[in-house]
């Protein structure tokens, strides 16, 4: 097989739920001899497989059939209606769950209270109306799940859960029916809602944690008018162009492949890719890259990379390598669960059969065996990690940090490196105009007329600051907008222009100039400042054993002022491939390293650090691979982040202990016969709510 080329595909797979799924998954489908290795992403539910080209999608559909598993080519769209579908219906399950559990309460406490004959008959029946249709529907995801493994003879964590479900339900039915003094619809129901709200808080973060992919195809120009001769073009989709084509690019339209300049000059804003906030110019036979926006003037562009081989596609390759990494470390949490069904399975059999032997007969020993099966739920195991993320995640999002995938947190709390850009991330991203306090205040009001008038970078910065210092804008009229040039219009009877310094005296320095009849008046420097608590987060992450360096796609001339100003070292020039290995090497000397910054180019690293943070001005592809993003000009929120994820730790690791005192506690009165189905029920949903209650106190201990 290693001397065919093998071909690439990705799949979504809403149905793996442990360990256990994932090893049968990767060493199922490698038998079929058209697949070559296939590896599970167990954070996205998604599954990669490297097979031969004669391997067709309804064979491929049809192996993961077989085993027992429903997969969506990722790609056409179906994937995201799956998992989308699957969270709205888990609230849907949660919420017809939760309402008939309040409902039969009622009815149950009734029965406790001392209702007997007809009366407490009629009560169990109006709890079976209530409970098997509600059992029959919210049960499915576990039903489902729990058949389509024992149809292919395995075993997973929703057998278990179905078996006493059922069991419980049926046994219910029969004491209502032969007017027998206990129905344990109650405890059904029950533990039905808390089994759900758990697997819905997982869903959601899971959901959070999906998809960059969409985000960076949006980045992409959708297509290009390209020349069929010198005077004639036509519209090419983007997955049509090839290497060799002549393109079109007009000014504010987004290139749609990777290429070289054939014709014309203008302005490219490369933040997307470089995060370098000042808009580059490019003349003929400079290099231009897909997703990038051209902002001044027309540019003829000959393709040289389209589609998969373009710098951006390329981008998107290294994150889905990185995140693949990242789905290792989950696997190891959730390894522990590849025990739970097998020995739950044994637990029940063993009480069954003890307690026959003892002579109790089937009736009580089923019950016994129903309580072994309900106790023994996940539901606090379940609930430990997700709630107490779940309250953090709240918690830091009045504080403007949003976790977008639970297991940040806990990775977050392990960092003691962190690596930072510095455009975008140390500074604010974007120019800032300077000494306008300076100029007099008809040239501000000069200036503001005509900025406001154009959606230049610059010229958005212009408007911004002087709006600051309350200027009204002069009138002036018949403004118009040259690109490549500036702006420019009439005020009274002279030109006054906003563009390009005249003269070479200011280098590469960003800036502009307002002439008068073509005489400069005022010449404005551009600079994009660093946040304003910058330097006292980098000394607050000292202070918490972390240690801190700036790596940057900037020239080094750039970085060097803000690297000198926080005291810290500086890595500069840097690639994508750069900036991963980077991290492979302080990953490889034993640092957890979270990765901090908001391009594009920063996507692979994001994806590939141990955590990583984005702002919320960056990219979209930059805020898909970060775990968190902060919001607002500060940067003290990444180390407010840190800190609570420290104390959700904390927490995580009680609920665990709280849990498993629990289990050690409960499991033998269930096995002994001292405790009915709806006792365990209630000892099960108290266990839940214990261990809410404990995430609960991460709500006050961040004010």
């Amino acid at each position: 097989m290693s001397a065919v080329a093998l071909i690439e595909r990705d799949f979504a797979v809403p149905d793996i739920r442990c360990a256990g799924c994932i090893a049968k998954l990767e060493q199922g489908l490698v038998r079929d001899r058209r697949i070559a290795a296939a590896r599970v992403n167990f954070t996205e539910k998604r599954v990669h497989l490297s097979c031969t080209p004669d391997a067709d999608m309804p064979d491929l559909l049809g192996a993961f059939t077989t085993l027992g598993f429903e997969a969506h080519p990722i790609g056409t769209g179906e994937e995201a209606d799956a998992e989308a579908e699957t969270s709205r219906a888990l609230l849907r399950a949660v919420a017809v769950s939760g309402f008939a559990m309040m409902n039969i309460m009622l009815l149950s406490v009734s029965v406790w209270s001392g209702a007997m004959g007809a009366t407490r008959d009629l009560f169990h029946w109006l709890s079976a109306m209530i409970a098997l249709p509600t059992v029959a529907y919210a049960g499915r995801p576990f039903f489902r799940s729990a058949w389509r493994a024992l149809r292919h003879r395995r075993t997973n964590m929703d057998v278990p859960i179905s078996i006493g479900v059922l069991l419980v339900s049926v046994m219910s039915l029969y004491e209502t029916a032969t007017h027998g003094a206990h129905a344990y619809f109650d405890g059904t129901v029950m533990l039905l809602f808390f089994l759900l709200c758990g697997r819905w808080l997982d869903s959601v973060m899971r959901d959070r944690a999906r998809g960059g992919f969409t985000a960076l195809l949006r980045n992409m120009g959708t297509g290009a008018m390209v020349f069929r001769h010198e005077r004639s073009a036509h519209w090419v989709d983007a997955t049509a162009l090839e290497p060799g084509m002549e393109m079109l690019v007009a000014a504010g339209e987004r290139l749609a492949a990777d290429g070289v300049v054939a014709g014309g000059s203008s302005s490219i804003d490369l933040s997307l890719l470089t995060g370098e906030s000042a808009p580059q110019t490019v003349r003929l036979d400079d290099i231009v890259h897909a997703g990038t926006l051209n902002l001044d003037a027309p540019l003829r562009v000959r393709v040289t990379a389209a589609g998969a081989d373009t710098a951006i596609a390329d981008i998107a390759r290294l994150m889905g390598e990185a995140a693949q990494g990242k789905s290792r470390y989950v696997r190891i949490a959730d390894r522990a669960a590849r025990l739970y069904a097998p020995a739950v399975h044994t637990l029940a059999l063993l009480a069954f059969a003890g307690w026959m032997i003892a002579g109790a007969g089937w009736h009580h020993s089923l019950l016994i065996a129903a309580a072994v099966l309900i106790i023994t739920c996940p539901c606090a195991l379940g609930l430990a990690v997700p709630a107490a993320q779940i309250v953090a995640a709240g918690a830091l999002m009045r504080k403007g940090v949003l976790i977008k995938d639970g297991s940040a947190l806990e990775r977050l709390s392990e960092v003691d490196l962190a690596l930072v850009d510095k455009t975008g991330t140390l500074t604010l991203g974007r120019p800032e105009a300077q000494g306008l306090d300076r100029l007099d205040i008809g040239i501000k009001s000069l200036i503001l007329a005509l900025a406001q008038a154009s959606r230049h970078p610059l010229s958005e910065a212009l408007t911004r600051g002087l709006q600051v210092h309350d200027v009204r804008p002069a009138d002036i009229r018949s403004i118009r907008e040259t690109p490549g040039f500036g702006v420019e219009g009439r005020w009274s009877d002279r030109m006054v222009t906003l563009g390009r310094p005249i003269g070479t005296e200011l280098g590469e320095a960003l800036a502009t100039q307002l002439a008068v009849d073509s005489r400069p008046v005022a010449t404005i420097r551009f600079a994009d400042r660093l946040r304003p608590d910058a330097a006292e987060a980098i000394e607050a992450l000292r202070g918490e054993g972390i240690g801190a360096m700036i790596l940057s796609g900037d020239r080094a001339e750039a970085v060097a002022p803000v690297a000198r100003e926080l005291g810290i070292m500086a890595q500069t020039a840097m690639s994508p491939q750069d900036k991963l290995e980077a991290i492979a090497r302080q990953a490889a000397l034993g640092h957890k390293v979270l990765m901090i910054g908001d391009g594009l180019n920063d996507g692979p690293a994001l994806a590939a650090g141990h955590a990583s943070m984005a702002p919320g001005s960056a990219s979209d592809v930059g805020k898909n691979a970060a775990d968190c993003i902060f919001l607002g000009d500060r940067l003290m929120p990444v180390v407010e982040a840190i800190r609570m994820a420290r104390r959700t730790q904390a927490v995580v690791r009680q609920n665990f202990m709280l849990a498993i005192v629990y289990n050690v506690v409960a499991v033998p009165l269930a096995f002994l016969g001292l405790v009915t189905p709806l006792v365990a029920a209630i000892a099960m949903s108290g266990s839940s709510l214990l261990v809410v209650g404990n995430a609960l106190r991460l709500k006050a201990a961040m004010w």
